[in-house]
């Protein structure tokens, strides 16, 4: 898909993180400036302590950068206060964790139908768990289920707000190799079926094959960025 005239969803602009223990100073991201655009499948890739989750924390609003802008279209996050970024999230971000944070008690529509409830033109509980092919286990709770499966109620309730972006730590991080394939098969699923704009952050380098950008961070600083006009499927990636 091509950005060309068209303004990017974020535009982050000289962003600088310092975190402060003690006297020692950790300086999680460094000057990075880079835009992202509408309807693309972005995969942030780099080691752990690169500045990945610290990034992706900042596009959604959970964390302040200590220097440096980043917009979300035309709302600069960075002069936002407390109540206009829970706004924002409510309203156009939705989150995918490593560990899924379902509620046991509650079965799958349940679990989904907690953001729907709060939303304001939600998806059916039960669309957004056909996006991710769990209509036959909505009814299960998270106990009967695998990690592959909870982590697809975990996109479902993600995407049942319609947010127009989708950001992912570490998604496949602790699955499997056939259960990660099924997983990023959902992201790829709601990225071309929904036009959500999906972040996923990883340091499996194999997951960049899918991307329409690739976006490599070492130290705190974006090295490389890359363009992709050949994607690959979940299930043609090299692991």
């Amino acid at each position: 898909m091509s950005a060309a005239g068209h303004p990017p969803i974020f535009d982050v602009r000289d962003v600088a993180k310092v975190y402060r223990m003690g006297e020692v100073e950790i300086h999680a991201l460094r000057q990075v400036t880079l835009a992202l655009h509408e309807g693309h499948f972005v995969v942030l890739l780099g080691p752990s302590g690169s500045g990945k989750s610290t990034l992706l924390n900042i596009l959604g609003g959970l964390d302040h950068p200590t220097s440096g802008q980043v917009f979300y279209r035309t709302i600069e996050l960075t002069r936002a206060g407390d109540a206009a970024l829970t706004e924002y999230r409510r309203r156009h971000v939705g989150f995918v964790f490593q560990f899924y944070n379902l509620i046991p008690s509650l079965t799958a529509r349940e679990n989904v139908s907690l953001v729907t409830e709060i939303s304001e033109q939600p998806m059916a509980p039960d669309e957004a768990l056909g996006l991710v092919e769990l209509d036959a286990r909505r009814d299960h709770f998270p106990s009967q289920m695998s990690g592959g499966e909870q982590q697809r109620v975990a996109i479902a309730r993600a995407i049942a707000k319609r947010p127009s972006v989708l950001l992912c730590d570490e998604p496949t991080g602790a699955l499997d190799i056939s259960t990660g394939v099924v997983v990023l098969e959902a992201l790829a699923r709601v990225n071309r079926d929904l036009g959500t704009t999906t972040v996923v952050i990883t340091h499996n380098a194999a997951i960049a094959d899918m991307a329409d950008r690739v976006v490599r961070l070492a130290d705190g600083c974006v090295v490389a960025i890359e363009e992709r006009t050949q994607k690959r499927a979940p299930r043609e990636l090299s692991w």
